[in-house]
């Protein structure tokens, strides 16, 4: 399980280095699929319901579903495919360096998982969370920023993995519904931003003003 935990931190800071709006939406698929392989492996039998279902929809949801719904929104807006960060990618990678650092040095205060998740999946939610608020705040374009959005839910459902048997089936499958919905919904403010902007940078926006 740890080679999962390692690959979900590694897909974070490829995001945050990814100059290409293509690359960051393929790795956000590839986080989700290693996110949805967490539950087959906490349950004691691979072909137990409860981890099986929710293998299947949040592998469906995750790594599918959004990102055909962002790169559906890359076509019709005909959006460029550079990032564009608020801050250079060289300056992002190293506050990404610095949130792994202070999740890793902070995670004694939480408390520790149960067997079969290793004590190394904490500090990984939390630094795939704060690298999700990062990605947030220090990118200009709508769909980076929903990007931003994926990964901080992709740490919220990381720390929800370890109360996994404390959760009934049927809230977690709501919110993963509710997950997608949410980005369904972005897609199309994407697309209305764009055809009346002409853009989507968010930076923009600040400079509205109203026309008497």
């Amino acid at each position: 399980m740890d080679w999962l935990i390692v690959g979900i931190i590694l897909t974070s800071f490829v995001m945050l280095g990814a100059s290409r709006l293509a690359s960051c939406i393929r790795m956000v698929a590839l986080q989700g699929a290693l996110l949805s392989i967490l539950p087959l492996l906490a349950k004691p039998s691979f072909w137990d319901f409860h981890g099986l279902l929710l293998f299947v929809g949040s592998f469906t949801i995750k790594a599918l579903a959004i990102p055909f719904f962002l790169f559906r929104s890359l076509k019709e807006a005909r959006i460029k495919q550079e990032v564009e960060p608020v801050v250079s990618l060289h300056m992002t990678l190293i506050g990404g360096g610095a949130v792994l650092v202070l999740a890793f040095s902070s995670f004694r205060f939480f408390a520790l998982p149960t067997a079969p998740f290793p004590s190394l999946i904490v500090p990984a939610a939390l630094a795939t969370v704060l690298i999700g608020f990062l990605l947030l705040i220090s990118r200009t374009k709508a769909i980076t920023q929903v990007v931003g959005f994926l990964v901080l839910e992709n740490g919220v459902f990381l720390f929800g993995m370890t109360l996994l048997s404390d959760f009934p089936l049927t809230v977690e499958m709501g919110v993963l519904l509710d997950l997608l919905v949410g980005v369904f919904v972005m897609g199309i403010m994407v697309y209305h931003i764009n055809r009346t902007f002409d853009h989507i940078d968010t930076t923009v926006l600040s400079k509205l003003r109203d026309i008497e």
